[in-house]
């Protein structure tokens, strides 16, 4: 297997980092049997850090072991920069603005894509019958799809799509144990830091279309109405990162709620609710003004209106053909807890 793992000091990286994460009396208890699988997985991951060494904070390589799949990380600088937009024609929930510091990490130059969510989905995909791993082989995978969740609209090189934010969670966890690096979601901070690379001000349209796939080019021959296009075919912001707006928009690991005012340091809105959850940058089908780096979107449960499931399912969002999502490895190990409530936030049953 090609790799070439980056990072800061080995040392630094195993030591747990305390995050400032938003905490509540309102999380969700800790499964013990989900605790335990989670040590696991860190125990996989300190070992893999300390064979590795110390190696620098670059651009690297990963393939999925047993597979010939192949997805690149970008290092993204630790930073401070100003959240949120109170410019014309911005939402009301991007206000109040407020400075946050966001330390490094890595985050997938490109959305994750069929070619490795289905490997996620279907064990059989994923090279897991060739070379058993009893820790990768124990984890949670979606059901078997009620549809074709692609919709007709393509799969190889393409992103995946319609899933919910604990499919993607357990995707990020079984990326996690087959690799031996902690991947999750990135954060609203995280992903707004990212998005902006160091810009202040909003795109033009002509620069949007540079860049992004949204409802003023998504449309083809065959999806008059616009549809998502494959990975990586616009240009890259000044990061790396492509598609960060349009294409499809993306999860993120936080709650939907309310900015609170004032600065902050790595903010984490951990889930203590099913709805709604955070989502960032736009897609395929949405206006240009709604396809920026400061645009939220509220999860709702009329993404699942197609589930024929009763209760809804905890694996797909059907209705939701324009949601998809990219992780991020954070440069320093956080604590087991965080680790934990990264990849099972204990709210993933549809109430409605």
């Amino acid at each position: 297997m090609r790799r070439t793992l980056p990072a800061v000091a080995a040392t630094a990286l195993v030591a747990a980092a305390a995050t400032a994460a938003v905490r509540s009396q309102d999380l969700p208890e800790i499964d013990p049997a989900e605790m335990a699988v989670v040590e696991r997985i860190r125990e996989r991951i300190e070992a893999r850090l300390k064979e590795a060494g110390d190696q620098p904070f670059a651009p690297y390589k990963v393939v999925i072991p047993n597979t010939t799949f192949e997805y690149e990380m970008v290092p993204i600088p630790a930073g401070e920069f100003v959240m949120g937009s109170t410019a014309p024609g911005a939402g009301k929930d991007e206000a109040p603005t407020r400075t946050v510091k966001v330390d490094a990490f890595w985050m997938q130059a490109r959305e994750v894509t069929w070619d490795s969510y289905l490997m996620f989905m279907f064990a059989d995909q994923s090279g897991e019958a060739s070379a058993p791993d009893p820790l990768v082989d124990g984890l949670s995978r979606p059901t078997a799809p009620h549809l074709e969740m692609s919709f007709g609209r393509g799969n190889e090189g393409f992103p995946a799509i319609s899933m919910t934010q604990h499919a993607a969670n357990k995707y990020a966890q079984w990326l996690s144990a087959k690799t031996g690096e902690f991947y999750r979601l990135p954060t609203e901070a995280e992903w707004e830091y990212a998005c902006r690379a160091g810009r202040t001000e909003p795109l033009t349209e002509d620069e949007l279309k540079e860049v992004a796939w949204y409802k003023g080019n998504s449309a083809t021959e065959a999806f008059t109405d616009g549809t998502y296009h494959k990975v990586g075919t616009k240009k890259p912001n000044a990061w790396g990162l492509y598609d960060m707006l349009g294409n499809v928009m993306e999860w993120t690991l936080d709650q939907y709620k309310p900015y609170e005012p004032g600065p902050a340091d790595n903010p984490w809105v951990v889930a203590t609710e099913p709805y709604p959850h955070a989502v960032r940058g736009g897609s395929w089908y949405d206006e240009a003004e709604k396809v920026t780096c400061t645009a939220r979107v509220a999860s709702d449960p009329d993404w699942k209106m197609l589930d024929p499931q009763l209760p809804r399912s905890v694996w797909y969002m059907t209705n939701a053909q324009g949601l998809g999502f990219r992780l991020v490895r954070p440069a320093r190990l956080p604590s087991l807890e965080d680790m934990y409530r990264a990849w099972n936030n204990g709210v993933e049953i549809d109430p409605y």
